[in-house]
């Protein structure tokens, strides 16, 4: 006789985790959340007397093999913020609000601590964000997934006024480019850092580079959400773009905003580079080319403004620490 646990499904074990995470779930609710965890679909009314013209935003992601620097931390709290911040900037870099976020954690074994740890870090995200972590999905799939990893992803939804959507449209040439430091490497370019790392440095050591932080920690920095940055933005001067900086860099992401015949002019010394940057390209003897395109370099938002406004951002974001990193030029 065989059984579905024979088989490496343990339905009991995930119906206890289940239960283990709702009172982390449900202190994400906010007034829109009409069902709780467990209904066959999360339900959530939008308050659309508050809009003149409600848009959705959406977006999914990952957090790609940065997993696996959490697998050999033994660390997966910190995983679960990364996605939810991610998935934020995503979607508030195109005015909006985030509203809900559902998330998708599969392994081949529930391993319930672990998947607690996971969940708890989407619930205390999704608190910080003023997002509701309506629902998701925990699948084990035996055969799958090696032993002790996992796979996430996350879908968000949000919603801003069609009058107030930032999607670069308005932006014109000579308009100016200002930066927000990163908190690290975000959720990007791990497969090259991790090449280049690894490949001279274990994970719990401590090159005089990092000042004292272990590798494993540098690269596990979390994932910053800039929510509370482009709202100040966007209240207080005229965003006529934003760029969140993930897979293929300050260029990759720039140039999804620009309109046609215009593109950007980054000074690359106007800002210093982050240690753990200098020391994958020395590891990996990476090429700057590369080191772009791979990586955010220390810069995780940039506002594209009027020259005009530059003074005004310097002042109302300064906290934020704005640098002025280049222009937009025809070309």
């Amino acid at each position: 006789m065989s059984t579905y646990k024979d088989a490496g499904v343990d339905v009991k074990a995930g119906e206890e985790t289940v239960e283990r995470i709702k009172p982390l779930v449900r202190k994400t609710f906010t007034d829109g959340v009409m069902t709780d965890i467990g209904a066959f679909g999360a339900f959530f009314r939008v308050d659309w007397k508050a809009y003149d013209d409600p848009v959705m935003v959406s977006s999914v992601d990952g957090v790609g093999t940065k997993l696996k620097v959490a697998f050999m931390m033994d660390k997966h709290d910190s995983v679960g913020q990364d996605l939810v911040n991610h998935c934020v900037n995503d979607i508030a870099v195109c005015g909006a609000k985030p509203l809900f976020f559902l998330d998708y954690f599969s392994t081949g074994k529930l391993v319930q601590d672990t998947a607690y740890s996971v969940i708890s870090g989407f619930a205390k995200a999704c608190q910080e964000n003023g997002c509701a972590l309506i629902g998701g999905e925990t699948a084990e799939m035996p055969d799958i997934y090696v032993a002790g990893e996992y796979d996430l992803a996350g879908t968000i939804v949000g919603v801003v006024d069609r009058a107030n959507i930032v999607d670069g449209s308005t932006i014109e040439d000579g308009d100016v480019l200002i930066g927000f430091p990163s908190t690290g490497l975000h959720t990007n370019g791990y497969s090259l850092a991790r090449h280049a790392l690894f490949s001279q440095y274990d994970v719990n050591d401590r090159p005089d580079e990092l000042g004292g932080r272990s590798v494993g920690e540098a690269l596990l920095a979390i994932h910053k959400s800039y929510l509370d940055t482009i709202s100040k933005l966007t209240s207080t001067v005229d965003v006529r773009g934003l760029v969140h900086v993930t897979g293929g860099g300050i260029p990759g992401n720039a140039k999804r905003i620009m309109p046609y015949g215009l593109t950007i002019d980054v000074d690359y010394a106007s800002w210093e580079r982050p240690a753990l940057f200098g020391l994958i390209q020395e590891c990996g003897s990476v090429p700057e080319e590369d080191m772009r395109q791979a990586f955010n370099l220390g810069i995780g938002l940039i506002a594209v403004v009027p020259a005009s406004d530059v003074a005004s951002i310097f002042s109302s974001c300064a906290n934020d620490r704005p640098i002025q990193i280049g222009r937009v030029i025809t070309g």
